[in-house]
This record gives structure tokens, C-alpha cells and sequence, in this order.
């Protein structure tokens, strides 16, 4: 019995020391907040709109994830090709990519010299860095990898011979993506949407160096927060305590109802 409590508690005892990391610094935050001033550090004429642009960036991220990504894993889930697992990996190389590199990539793709950027600028007139398309173009690519994998963990779970008994019912491949498939990884495309949304929500780094910091134009919240640290910390720590109620809020509203 002795051994089993041991047991026990070599186990408890890390876990316990996990939930320490994760929750001392969010408990550090609300102790050091000036709950009384934080009315007036939120009136910051910066503030209100980094917050919303922050909000319009990270939906507009949320809807592209779901438009190119639903697809995306769809094909990762579905493909036998030896290429498949490539792929994969190239989908991924956000997660572990630096966000200054990615956002390093972004102007060398969509900058006025870009690959992509000149030709923009050359034939349609549009320049795409610093601006609050810009913002969005980093939030969807650090944000994406996040949902893909999410949705195509889900798909993965499904039974293929779903697909072949709608196809035995005449229904078109886009048919049986739209009202089989989709409806049945629900829950998963509502975890993945919770994460891309929290990941393009908390974007610094690509944001910054593809977007710049220009306040109520391409300063989101986690940006406003870093310039606010330097002269205000106090308007700093009630902008997060911001983020924090609204990350809390969107994510335990996602999975008090789909993330069970």
C-alpha cells in the first residue's frame, strides 16, 4: 500500500507542480493590478483601439482559417499520397518557427520587393506590409497550423466508409464534405477555431515585423501592452487582465459546449 501512495505522488506531485507554472503567473498579474485605476488606464486613447482591432483581426483570422483550413485538413486526413506526411510537415513549420522569421518571411513573400509583393504593387497597386491587412496575413499564418492540426485530428477519427455510403447515395464529393463531414468533426473544427483564434489573439512577433506598431492602424492589444510596459506598467496589466477575461471567456464558452 505504502508503494502504491509513493506511486501516487510521484505523479501528483509534478502535476501539481505543472498547474504552479501555468497558473502562478496569471495569479501574479491579478495581485499586482491597481483594480481601482484600471478604469482609467483602459481610457488610454490607445487602448480601445488596439482592442478592437485586435478583435476585427483575430474574426477575420478565424473565418480564413476555416475557409482554406477545413479543406486543408480534409486533405491531410483523407490522402494515402507518399507526399502526404511532407506536407504535413510544411503545414506545421509555423509551430516551431520563430514568429520574428515568420514575420521576416512575410515581406520577403508580400513586401513592395517580395516575390509575391512586386507584383502586387506593379499590377494592381496594392501594398500589403504595414497596414492592418498585413496584420491579418500574420495572425492567419501563425494561426492556421494551429486549427489544421486540430480539425485533422478530428477527421482522422471518422470512419472513411462514411464517405463511400453517401457516395452509394448519390452524393458529390462536396456534397458529403458539406453535410457529413463537416457536421460529424464539429467538435473538433470548435476545438481547432479556440485555438487559431487564441494563437492570432496573442500574435507579437510576425505581427510587428510584417504589420509594424502603429497605434489605430496595425497596434493590436499584445503590441499595445509591450509599448505600455515601457512607460506604463499598470495600463500594461489592465490591457492583459483584458485579453485574460476575454481569452476565458471565448475559450470556456467553446468548451462548455463542444470541447467536453
Amino acid at each position: 500500500m505504502r508503494s502504491v501512495r509513493w506511486a501516487r505522488a510521484g505523479l501528483v506531485i509534478p502535476a501539481w507542480v505543472a498547474i504552479a507554472v501555468l497558473l502562478v503567473p496569471l495569479l501574479a498579474l491579478l495581485l499586482k493590478a491597481d483594480w481601482a485605476g484600471i478604469p482609467a488606464h483602459l481610457a488610454n486613447p490607445t487602448v480601445v483601439p488596439a482592442l478592437r482591432l485586435s478583435l476585427l483581426t483575430t474574426s477575420s483570422t478565424l473565418v480564413i482559417c476555416a475557409l482554406i483550413g477545413t479543406p486543408l485538413a480534409w486533405l491531410l486526413a483523407r490522402s494515402t499520397h507518399r507526399a502526404t506526411p511532407w506536407l504535413r510537415a510544411l503545414v506545421t513549420v509555423p509551430l516551431v518557427l520563430p514568429p520574428v522569421v515568420g514575420g521576416v518571411a512575410l515581406l520577403m513573400a508580400y513586401g513592395r520587393e517580395g516575390v509575391v509583393g512586386r507584383t502586387l504593387l506593379e499590377v494592381a497597386g496594392w501594398s500589403i506590409p504595414f497596414t492592418p491587412v498585413a496584420v491579418v496575413f500574420a495572425e492567419v499564418f501563425v494561426a492556421l497550423p494551429f486549427y489544421v492540426l486540430a480539425v485533422e485530428g478530428a477527421m482522422q477519427g471518422l470512419d472513411p466508409r462514411y464517405d463511400g455510403l453517401a457516395a452509394t447515395l448519390g452524393a458529390s464529393p462536396w456534397r458529403t464534405f458539406r453535410t457529413v463531414v463537416v457536421p460529424m468533426v464539429a467538435p473538433g473544427i470548435a476545438s481547432g477555431a479556440a485555438l487559431a483564434w487564441a494563437r492570432a489573439l496573442g500574435e507579437f512577433g510576425a505581427t510587428i515585423t510584417f504589420a509594424g506598431n502603429f497605434p489605430g492602424r496595425t497596434q493590436t492589444a499584445p503590441l499595445a501592452v509591450y509599448v505600455a510596459l515601457e512607460s506604463d506598467p499598470q495600463a500594461a496589466i489592465a490591457l492583459s487582465l483584458v485579453m485574460l477575461l476575454i481569452s476565458v471567456v471565448i475559450l470556456g464558452a467553446l468548451r462548455g459546449r463542444w470541447l467536453r
